[in-house]
């Protein structure tokens, strides 16, 4: 029998769906950055960094992340805790920490750091998870939250907010808890809106509503969006050849609009690829989550997985006018190297849970 430090735990089907992904990235990249060779450059190093770190923070033992879980977040709320000291501002938002030429957004651990200690906090409480583990679970989950939030950041902050929900849903959150926070939710809102929300994210919403309120302002981009995808029909209008892409007329090409791109250039064929990787990838994670070993490792497995869904969802909803617009880049596609990182390690953790089982006496 093999022992744990003789074997390299790898899972094929999620390996290969990563490098797909990512070849695609950089070949739409290419094309929403007009041909930009040093985007594309800086982002294909930013790939093989991750590959290396997802390879290697699939070795440890589940056990090691679940022990060092609490030092995890602790750790995650002090690099957040510096970047509102020292962070530089950027567009009105401090989010970013620099090290010498070298930046990143340190919210993007939050995104790992929470669903791993609420699966180590709730993995072994009897089921229903009584009221008490709830409340902690909740106010752990609503600060981290709101400090991101705060930033101001609302699409990372509504990720880290899905993270931690989707593990409380998965250790057994009764439905009729479930129905009582929505109406909660429901009966607060005019607070959210007249307290919590920044003027422009008041803005975002409002224009969601009614596109037509500021066609050449707030509603540019989704108005923009809509344009490209809708032109680019069955087979697209080819690679390089978007107008709406070429012309610059859709913002934010190679981040939250690159979908956009895909749509108008690649059209149904060049999406229904990329959704059908994106579709297989969840698959595989959640055969992961049903096969593995024990409930913290589900737990991770499902809180990780339903995470990396609702980033998709909320992005490809965001550019097609589903949801208003909340700045949320498409996994493993939009440029950005926080973003990635935190994938590739997101996904190192899952093939990690999903690759060890319980070493059995002979």
């Amino acid at each position: 029998m093999n022992k744990p430090f003789q074997k390299i735990y790898f899972d094929p089907y999620i390996f290969f769906s990563l490098i797909l992904l990512s070849i695609l990235g950089l070949f739409f990249l290419f094309s929403a950055s007009n041909a930009n060779i040093s985007i594309v450059s800086q982002q294909f190093a930013y790939v093989i960094a991750g590959f290396i770190i997802m390879v290697l923070v699939s070795q440890p033992d589940p056990d090691i992340f679940r022990r060092m879980s609490g030092l995890f977040l602790i750790f995650s709320l002090l690099l957040l805790g510096i970047t509102y000291l020292f962070g530089p501002e950027i567009n009105g938002a401090q989010r970013w920490i620099r090290i010498g030429y070298v930046s990143f957004q340190s919210s993007e651990l939050l995104k790992l750091a929470v669903p791993l200690f609420l699966a180590s906090f709730l993995f072994d409480k009897k089921l229903p998870i009584q009221r008490k583990e709830i409340f902690i679970s909740l106010v752990i989950i609503f600060c981290c939250f709101f400090f991101v939030f705060r930033q101001p950041d609302l699409g990372t902050a509504l990720i880290i907010a899905c993270s931690g929900l989707f593990v409380l849903f998965l250790s057994g959150l009764s439905w009729s808890f479930m129905g009582g926070s929505l109406i909660l939710l429901i009966i607060s809102s005019p607070f959210i809106w007249n307290i919590l929300l920044h003027p422009f994210q008041r803005q975002r919403i409002a224009t969601f509503f009614n596109p037509e309120l500021d066609p050449f302002g707030a509603s540019w981009n989704i108005i923009q969006s809509k344009v490209a995808i809708g032109s680019g029909g069955l087979l697209g209008k080819g690679f390089g050849e978007g107008s709406q892409t070429q012309l610059n007329f859709l913002p934010e090409t190679e981040t939250d609009f690159i979908f956009s791109v895909i749509g108008e250039e690649f059209g149904f064929l060049g999406v229904l690829l990329l959704l059908s990787i994106y579709l297989f990838l969840l698959l595989r994670c959640f055969y992961l989550a049903l096969s593995a070993r024990d409930r913290f490792c589900r737990l991770v497995i499902g809180g990780l997985s339903l995470t990396f869904a609702a980033n998709l969802i909320i992005n490809l909803s965001m550019v097609v006018g589903l949801l208003p617009v909340v700045g949320m880049p498409l996994p493993f596609i939009s440029k950005g190297g926080s973003s990635l990182m935190s994938l590739f390690l997101a996904f190192g953790i899952i093939v990690s849970m999903g690759t060890h089982k319980k070493f059995l006496p002979q």
